[in-house]
């Protein structure tokens, strides 16, 4: 059974003292394209694309001073659409947030990507709480948010956004079905282009949006594209387990790895679990980490754990967490494009060693990648 691999694509790579380590120009099409389709050599599943609504910063919120690290960043949908037609295979899953973005922009954003892909985009969902980004729309005012925190479930602030997140997805699936599969249909003869009968209304109405559709797009060709969430704790897993195809998740060992694949189970048996790693590999894993956390004045802290080896020692972390529960792994280079070269030229065929993980693409679509069936449109059933 193949075991599912993506990776994270964030500019020079995960470590804020990467740019330093790369010729790469993080502002450039080529440096993206080359980093997309070196994936797709690897075989990977998909990859994600990072984005946010305010700069970078080491601050929890609000922008820092610091000049050394990498700021600012591409709108990750528009990446996207940009290196679809560059590869054929691979999953694009650019991040949008569901806080101050229309979901209705968003649905039509990703069901085009999906179109332009032949079947191959997915949406990471991801809410935005910083006070600092609400001040770029204006249209609402945020609570600056506590850095020591600890229950996100206890914070009506959060448990709001995620709420209305879990909306907006619900909204962007609606939008996705309101055209049917053959609802462009382009009679010439009668001078019908569409199937007017085969347009539905969304007719969404609750407590953030009122969306009345149909999308303007008609239905991609998954049907349903990937929605996708990273979750740390019980209210995102609720989130993901309510809203995503796929999850990931931060543990940072492989009893860590049971439990938490235990209690996302206790929510949906069908989510796929994927746990999040950043990974510096080589012989001089350690020395190049040590190295970049030295030019950054601070050692590397990260949500997710951080892997220091060759990958003959990551692919053993990989099958015991697989061992644990967990489907498939997102791995974030912490430098790029050489992290990346590792994961896509050694750990793949490493892995394809222990017979865990592919020799070529079995399907053309994301959601066949994932082994996930392709949903019909939920009014189709009723017309």
């Amino acid at each position: 059974m193949t075991l599912h691999l993506a990776v994270a694509l964030d500019g020079a790579g995960w470590h804020p003292a990467a740019w330093r380590e790369t010729s790469a120009d993080v502002f450039s099409a080529r440096h993206w394209a080359a980093l997309v389709t070196e994936a797709e050599r690897g075989l990977l599943d998909f990859v994600t694309i990072e984005d946010a609504l305010g700069p970078q910063s080491t601050l929890p919120d609000g922008p820092d001073e610091r000049t050394d690290q990498v700021r600012g960043r591409f709108d990750a949908v528009l990446l996207a659409a940009r290196l679809a037609p560059l590869t054929s295979r691979i999953g694009l899953v650019p991040t949008a947030t569901t806080t101050h973005t229309e979901p209705f922009h968003v649905a039509v954003g990703i069901a085009t990507l999906d179109h332009i892909s032949g079947g191959r985009a997915g949406w990471r969902a991801q809410i935005s709480a910083r006070a600092s980004e609400a001040r770029h729309f204006g249209r609402r005012r945020f609570p600056p948010l506590d850095p020591g925190a600890r229950d996100l479930a206890a914070d009506p602030h959060v448990r709001d956004l995620f709420a209305e997140a879990a909306d907006a997805v619900e909204v962007a699936r609606r939008l996705w079905d309101s055209w049917e599969d053959d609802a462009e249909i382009r009679d010439v003869a009668t001078g019908r282009f569409i199937d007017r009968d085969k347009l539905h209304y969304a007719d969404f109405a609750g407590r953030f949006f009122s969306v009345k559709g149909p999308s303007i797009t008609p239905r991609p060709p998954q049907g349903q594209p990937v929605v996708t969430a990273l979750a740390h704790a019980r209210l995102p897993y609720e989130f993901a387990a309510g809203s995503a195809d796929v999850v990931y998740v931060t543990p940072h060992s492989d009893e860590q790895a049971r439990a938490v694949v235990e209690e996302v189970r206790a929510l949906s048996g069908d989510i796929k679990i994927f746990a999040d790693l950043v990974v510096f590999l080589g012989e001089d894993a350690a020395r190049r980490k040590a190295r970049l956390d030295e030019l950054d004045g601070a050692e590397l802290a990260s949500d997710a754990a951080i892997f220091t080896g060759t990958v003959r020692e990551l692919a053993d972390v990989l099958l015991e967490w697989r061992r644990a529960g967990v489907q498939g792994f997102r791995l974030r280079p912490g430098v790029l494009p050489y992290d990346l070269e590792r994961i896509t030229r050694g750990l793949t065929a490493e892995l394809r060693g222990h017979g865990v993980f592919r020799r070529a693409y079995e399907a053309t679509t994301l959601r066949g990648l994932l082994g996930l069936p392709r949903p019909a449109s939920r009014y189709a059933e009723v017309s």
